[in-house]
């Protein structure tokens, strides 16, 4: 059975809530919220179903740590950022039984590793990863994007002076970059994770550590060697 097609129509940039607010004596800028978040719009022609698939930035930097992904390989983290929601959960008796495309992609991706099995290099997590995002694409869902005329008139439609570009993820593609310090803290998080759920109970390091921990110059554990 072919995979349904999904057309992606537009993207758009949003953040997230902030407790910033205005204030009569001066205070330091608050930190926390106003994380990008993007809104992928997408419409299924086989159901008539439109899809508002929002997309956390920081849903990137996270794969990058979990997979090894490139983080200057916008591309494939946004195609499998699209794909991975339909990636169907092993332990779901009811896809199994009344799902028969996410049954296809269970088999074609039984026995792979996963980001948490231990002892498999990230060339192999991210050949697992994205054989998933493969059998996904082939077997139950595939994005595809909207006809840029059809798009346009849309646009038209909704009384918008914005032209509608080849690709609908113009939008994202445009501005993103993703923060190497960023990845690079998310990807400390997930080895000390590993390490953690590992027989032998991990030594903090000052690459290997638990969150908001600094090693620093501190002898290992019983004085200096």
């Amino acid at each position: 059975m072919p995979a349904e097609v999904v057309q992606v129509w537009d993207a758009e940039l949003s953040y997230t809530h902030t407790p910033l607010a205005e204030t009569s004596t001066p205070v330091a800028p608050h930190v926390d919220g106003a994380e990008p978040l993007w809104c992928v719009y997408q419409f299924a022609p086989a159901t008539g179903v439109e899809i508002h698939h929002a997309l956390p930035h920081t849903l990137l930097e996270w794969r990058c740590a979990l997979y090894g992904i490139d983080p200057d390989d916008i591309t494939t983290l946004l195609d499998v950022a699209l794909h991975e929601p339909y990636i169907p959960a092993p332990d779901d008796v009811l896809t199994r039984t009344a799902d028969p495309s996410a049954v296809a992609v269970l088999q074609a991706t039984h026995g792979l590793p996963t980001c948490w099995t231990p002892g498999v290099p990230d060339e192999e997590r991210r050949a697992a990863y994205l054989a998933r995002i493969a059998a996904v694409k082939q077997h139950r869902v595939r994005m595809e994007a909207a006809p840029q005329a059809l798009r346009a008139e849309a646009l038209a439609y909704v009384g918008s002076t914005r032209a509608a570009p080849p690709d609908p993820l113009e939008p994202i593609t445009s501005l993103i970059r993703l923060d190497p310090v960023r990845v690079e803290a998310r990807r400390m998080a997930v080895e000390w994770l590993r390490a953690s759920r590992a027989d032998k109970l991990p030594q903090p390091t000052f690459q290997l550590k638990p969150g908001g921990t600094f090693v620093g110059m501190q002898p290992p554990p019983g004085g200096a060697v």
